[in-house]
């Protein structure tokens, strides 16, 4: 089977981070009295953040609040304004090495190249234009987590960049990322290559807990998998 479609995640796969994404979602539960660990956050990345501060919150904290809806749309709010800011203006912001290259030689055979996030659509807007993907005709689709009913570890958002490119057969599609729940995403979309990044989020001793079919340090590894030259 040739590939037709490659779905990459974005921070810690394609994108620079130096634990940046936990950070602004440490500090911004810290806002709430509620303290966490960056390698407990750092766990969390790839799922809809909704659910990661929910999860959090009924990990952390000790008071008699309700975790309720409000509180964590709150914090949400907050951690979506910091995160754009960042993305915004930080100078650290950039690609991982490789990537745009990656990208144009995968291109240059045809295949299409869609990138997925836990983020939602306000906070990948920036991203993006920073990364100048769209600009340069790079990507043929984005989907973020508030696009589709379920995000990571469920499938559809490889469903619905499938549906975007028109490839229809999820054994043509490989899936790309640095975290277990981009792992499970993949294999649960039926992907035939689930390939995870050991230099994100998690390491190459969590990745290699999870079900995938390769294992590689950075982007560009991905060419000879995938037999492209």
């Amino acid at each position: 089977m040739a590939v037709e479609l490659v779905v990459f995640d974005l921070a810690g796969t394609t994108v620079h981070d130096n634990k940046d994404v936990s950070r602004v979602l440490q500090n911004s539960l810290a806002k709430s009295d509620v303290l966490v660990s960056l390698e407990e956050a750092a766990l969390l990345m790839g799922i809809p953040k909704p659910i990661a501060i929910k999860t959090l919150l009924e990990a952390n904290y000790r008071g008699d609040r309700a975790i309720d809806d409000e509180w964590i749309e709150g914090i949400h709010r907050d951690f979506v304004l910091e995160m754009i800011q960042f993305y915004k203006h930080h100078p650290s912001v950039r690609e991982k090495e490789g990537t745009s290259d990656t990208f144009l030689k995968l291109k240059m055979r045809g295949i299409k190249i869609a990138v997925d996030t836990g983020f939602d659509r306000g906070i990948t807007i920036p991203l993006l234009e920073r990364m100048g993907w769209e600009r340069n005709e790079l990507l043929d689709c984005s989907v973020t987590s508030d696009e589709v009913p379920r995000g990571r570890p469920f499938p559809d958002m490889i469903f619905k960049a499938m549906a975007l490119t028109r490839v229809f057969e999820a054994g043509n599609v490989a899936k790309v990322g640095d975290t277990a729940s981009d792992m499970q995403q993949g294999m649960a979309a039926g992907c035939r290559w689930v390939i995870g990044v050991t230099s994100g989020a998690y390491s190459k001793e969590e990745l290699t807990k999870e079900k995938h079919t390769h294992l590689i340090h950075s982007v560009s590894e991905i060419l000879p998998i995938l037999n492209v030259n």
